[in-house]
């Protein structure tokens, strides 16, 4: 019975340890004005990094550092983390590690201009937006969807042309499909500024 508990009480000291751990290393990362986007692109990632983008350039107008490993996701999650990087005053730096994909990747290329970086081993995609799914509505709830998409193309499309030089007509025929790029085919077609391991 005392051994049964010794181990309990190692297992509940150990399932702590990490988060202590983890919440030390936000705190630390967090006082040297970094933050992160790991995963989806969804409502409640939008929320922290909002928030973290508001109360870091609250503190001061030095550069932000905004690490991204990211399939995508949501986009009006993702539109508005992108009006909050230009509406506040300090520049974002914005760092691709593992990937940036689809939102991920507009995300990526809004940093600040010469501060957009990907590490030698990332990869990046670009592509139109996505209905995830299945659809069961009438025809004319359809055809709103699809003028809906048709939209929200030109403002991700007029994004990219404005981040990377191309025009809307380039980037409307690159993102057709799935286009995935090395990280210095990114820094060649103008996603990124550079590829180096930024940390």
């Amino acid at each position: 019975m005392a051994q049964t508990k010794i181990v309990s009480d190692c297992n509940e000291k150990n399932e702590k340890a990490p988060s202590d751990i983890m919440k030390k290393a936000e705190e630390y990362l967090a006082s040297k004005r970094k933050i992160f986007l790991w995963g989806g692109v969804d409502d409640e990632s939008a929320e922290r990094i909002v928030k973290e983008l508001l109360y870091l350039d609250s503190l001061s107008h030095d550069d932000i550092y905004f690490f991204i490993n990211s399939p995508g996701g949501v986009i009006s999650s993702g539109l508005a983390i992108y009006d909050c990087m230009n509406a506040i005053q300090s520049d974002v730096v914005t760092v691709c590690c593992g990937q940036a994909a689809s939102m991920g990747a507009v995300l990526l290329t809004s940093g600040a201009k010469g501060k957009r970086v990907a590490w030698p081993n990332a990869r990046i995609m670009i592509h139109q937006p996505l209905i995830h799914g299945e659809i069961v509505a009438p025809a004319s709830d359809i055809q709103i969807q699809a003028e809906e998409m048709l939209r929200i193309r030109g403002i991700t499309g007029k994004i990219l042309a404005e981040t990377s030089g191309h025009t809307i007509e380039e980037i409307d025929r690159d993102t057709e499909r799935d286009n995935f790029m090395s990280a210095e085919e990114a820094k060649a077609y103008g996603l990124v500024d550079k590829v180096e391991s930024l940390v």
